[in-house]
Parts: C-alpha cells; sequence; structure tokens
C-alpha cells in the first residue's frame, strides 16, 4: 500500500462525513421551518377562535417543582412541559429549579419546534406536532371536531 492511498481516504472519508453533516443540518432547518410554520398557524387560529391562554408554568427536572413564569399561552401536552407562547414560540418548560426559582421565578427560553413531539424518547410514545395542535383547536371553545377552521400548512 502506498503512503499516498491513504491520505486520499482519509480525506475522502472526511469529505463524505461533511457531506453527511450538512446534509442533516438542511434536513434540520427544514424540518424547523416547516414546524415554526405550524406554530404560527396555530397561535393565529387559536386567537381567532378566542382559545383561552392561561398563565405557563414550568416544572422542575425532577419533575416535583412549579415555578411561575412570565409566559402566557397554551399548553400542547397533558404533562404540561411544552407549550406554545400568545408570540409564537415554543417552549420546553422543564428547567433547573431551586429556591431562587422559588422566589422569583423562571425565564425558559424558546426553542426550535420538533415536527414530532417525543420522538428518540426513552418510553418510545411519539406523536406529530400537527397532531397535537388540531387536537388542541378541536378540544377548544368550539368543541371537539370542528370543521370552521382552516387546514393546518401542509394537511
Amino acid at each position: 500500500m502506498v503512503e499516498g492511498d491513504g491520505r486520499e481516504w482519509r480525506e475522502r472519508q472526511r469529505q463524505a462525513v461533511r457531506a453527511h453533516a450538512d446534509a442533516d443540518a438542511r434536513r434540520r432547518a427544514a424540518e424547523q421551518a416547516q414546524a415554526a410554520e405550524l406554530v404560527a398557524w396555530f397561535v393565529a387560529e387559536a386567537t381567532r377562535r378566542g382559545l383561552p391562554t392561561s398563565r405557563l408554568v414550568a416544572r422542575g427536572y425532577d419533575g416535583r417543582g412549579r415555578y411561575r413564569t412570565r409566559l402566557t399561552g397554551w399548553y400542547v401536552d397533558r404533562a404540561e412541559t411544552r407549550a406554545v407562547d400568545v408570540d409564537g414560540r415554543f417552549h420546553l418548560l422543564t428547567v433547573p429549579g431551586g429556591l431562587r426559582a422559588l422566589l422569583f421565578g423562571v425565564d425558559p427560553q424558546p426553542s426550535p419546534a420538533p415536527l414530532v413531539v417525543g420522538a428518540g424518547g426513552r418510553d418510545g410514545e411519539s406523536i406529530p406536532l400537527r397532531t397535537l395542535l388540531t387536537r388542541l383547536l378541536d378540544d377548544g371553545p368550539d368543541g371537539p371536531g370542528s370543521t370552521t377552521r382552516p387546514a393546518a400548512p401542509g394537511a
């Protein structure tokens, strides 16, 4: 084996890894854009329908503490660990917690909305974001199964 062959092989491997990482980044960016569009649609539709908002509360990582936030919006899951605020930002409502958080509240930062909520989790339960948001609208003030709303983007 010639030394040059090893260097060429390593360079081809580096290029393949870089191309794979670039493709993965493009895929993630496209999914995040699609999810952001879904969230924006949900906020507009929830506002149009008068879906009541609530003051969002975050939970500690250990699941025990509940901490005030300045956020207002809608919980999108039963566990109330994910929410959309009235400004159309997606939030994971789990925080470190502690005495300071208990006294002063917390300020969870928005995060990119996933197209599939719970994907990759240990419990194996995942659900498309579109399904969660549509279900929340269907159970809103217009009642289950309302057909007076426009379809979700990409539906």
